[in-house]
């Protein structure tokens, strides 16, 4: 796939084109041509399993996230065990089957640059 630019676009975060809403998640959106980057903040108590689960129908999240993590925490687990905590200044991959949740009492807030356009959909029919 080729991805191409052929105009300036600036758009900021706190007026997104779309914003999606679950238990305890928000996601602020932004198209950019054939690219679109997303704000996720979950709120304390936050958990794939609990919140977003119910809406996309699959046993752990089946998307490949790639971000850098603005303030916050999450620990994120995949389905084969392995662990890892994302913290403020961290960037990430997640592979495809995982899932996660907001360690402590603070918002995890994060830029997303592969998966913000498909984050949080339910199942298409």
């Amino acid at each position: 796939m080729s991805l191409t630019m052929n105009k300036l676009e600036v758009k900021h975060l706190d007026t997104p084109d779309e914003r999606r809403a679950a238990e305890k998640t928000r996601l602020d959106l932004n198209h950019l041509g054939e690219y679109t980057i997303g704000r996720m903040t979950m709120e304390p108590g936050w958990a794939w399993s609990e919140c977003i689960k119910p809406v996309v129908q699959t046993d752990s999240c089946r998307l490949m996230h790639v971000g850098y993590c603005v303030s916050g925490s999450l620990e994120t687990v995949l389905d084969d065990g392995t662990r890892a905590t994302i913290t403020a200044g961290d960037s990430y991959t997640i592979p495809p089957g995982h899932d996660a949740h907001v360690v402590g009492d603070e918002p995890y807030v994060a830029i997303e640059f592969a998966s913000a356009e498909a984050y949080g959909l339910p199942p298409t029919k």
